[in-house]
Formats: structure tokens, sequence, C-alpha cells
């Protein structure tokens, strides 16, 4: 079975905890996507901003977009898989977690990559992503 770098995003976009908001907001927009990892000094996975997390621990909460960093809307612990992780794992992880983008981690815990849903689509594995979407989706519907 293939694992997850045969899928995977390679070196995706990234900030710190300190990057003004307004910086992780352009990166998603200039990198078309929903989700940029935080990292530490040693590029260690510490939390993820995706643009829910702006809309609803800032925007929503009427605090200034202007004056705030990555720390004040991400979302932590970070789920991880290292890049050998196969790609059954990573859709079990994503349906345990409920969670539709997962950072990838090289042997020493730094940013490798990013795996998303659309990345196992794209991959051909139709019936992973079917299952991945169900299961992610079922906790959103009330």
């Amino acid at each position: 079975m293939a694992n997850v770098s045969s899928v995977m995003t390679s070196n995706p976009a990234c900030c710190t905890a300190s990057t003004p908001l307004r910086d992780v907001a352009r990166m998603m927009v200039d990198n078309d996507c929903g989700q940029i990892p935080v990292v530490d000094e040693a590029q260690r996975p510490i939390g993820v901003v995706t643009d829910r997390d702006i809309a609803t621990r800032v925007v929503a909460q009427g605090r200034d977009a202007n004056t705030a960093c990555a720390s004040d809307a991400m979302s932590t612990p970070v789920r991880t898989v290292n890049l050998q992780t196969s790609l059954k794992d990573v859709v079990c992880a994503m349906e345990a977690d409920q969670i539709r983008r997962v950072p990838v981690v090289d042997m020493d815990g730094k940013l490798a990559g990013i795996v998303s849903i659309a990345d196992i689509a794209l991959a051909g594995k139709d019936e992973a992503t079917a299952e991945v979407v169900k299961e992610v989706s079922e906790r959103t519907r009330h």
C-alpha cells in the first residue's frame, strides 16, 4: 500500500505563532489552501490555523484581526503523521480526529508536507475519500 509521501503536498506554506494573522490569511489565498501549519524554531508543527479558526476565534469574537497573530487563532495540539504512514492509517487518523488535513513530519519531527482529503481523492483513492468525508462530516451535522 502507498504511503502518505506519495500523495502529500511537499513543503507547504507555514508560519510561526507570532506571524501576523493577516499574513497567515494571505498565505491561504496565495497558496489556495484552508490551513497553515504553525511551526516552532526547529520547524516542528505546534498547531494549525484554518480559515474557520480565523472566522470563529478572531472575527466572530470581535477581536482586531489587524493586531492578532497566528497563536490567537491556532488549533492545538496538532495531529501529525510521518512520511512513512500508510494511506490507510492517514485515512483512519482523519476519521478518528474528524479532520480534513494532516501535517506530515519527517523523522526529526520537522514539517515535510501536508495531506488533505483532496490529495487522497486526486490519487484515485475514491473509496477511502468517500469514507473520510462521511466520517468527518458526521460530526458537523446536528
